[in-house]
C-alpha cells in the first residue's frame, strides 16, 4: 500500500444519507486521504508514461518496446487501483459494516462490483 502523506481536501460529499456511493465519507475522510499526495504523484508518473508511449509511437519505435512500456503503465495503474480498493475497504466498507443495516449491504456490494470490474480489466 502507499505510504501515508498529508492530504488535502477534495470535493464535498453529503453526509451519511447520500445515495451516490460516498455516504460514509466527507471531503476530508475518504479512505485514501492520508495517502492522497502519494496517489497524485503516482498518477502524474503514469501520465508521463502515457506521453512517453505517444512519443514512442510517433517516433516509430519497435513494437515490443512499446508493448513493454504499455505493460509497465498497466501495472502502475493496477497498483493505484489496488491501493484505492484497499483504502476503500479498510475505511468506508468497515465503517458501514460496523454501523450495520442496509448501508453495510450497499458498501459490500459496491466493493464486490469494483473488484469484479478490476478482475475483468
Amino acid at each position: 500500500m502507499l505510504e501515508a502523506a498529508e492530504g488535502g481536501s477534495g470535493p464535498s460529499s453529503a453526509p451519511d444519507s447520500d445515495p451516490t456511493g460516498d455516504a460514509c465519507c466527507t471531503s476530508d475522510s475518504h479512505g485514501y486521504i492520508s495517502a492522497k499526495d502519494d496517489y497524485l504523484a503516482r498518477l502524474r508518473r503514469i501520465e508521463g508514461q502515457a506521453r512517453g508511449l505517444q512519443r514512442m509511437v510517433d517516433e516509430d519505435k519497435y513494437c515490443i518496446d512499446i508493448l513493454t512500456q504499455v505493460s509497465a503503465m498497466t501495472k502502475a495503474l493496477q497498483a493505484v487501483a489496488m491501493g484505492l480498493l484497499e483504502d476503500h475497504i479498510g475505511h468506508c466498507v468497515v465503517k458501514a459494516a460496523v454501523a450495520g443495516g442496509p448501508e453495510a449491504d450497499v458498501k459490500i456490494k459496491e466493493a464486490n462490483d469494483a473488484i469484479a470490474r478490476l478482475v475483468r480489466s
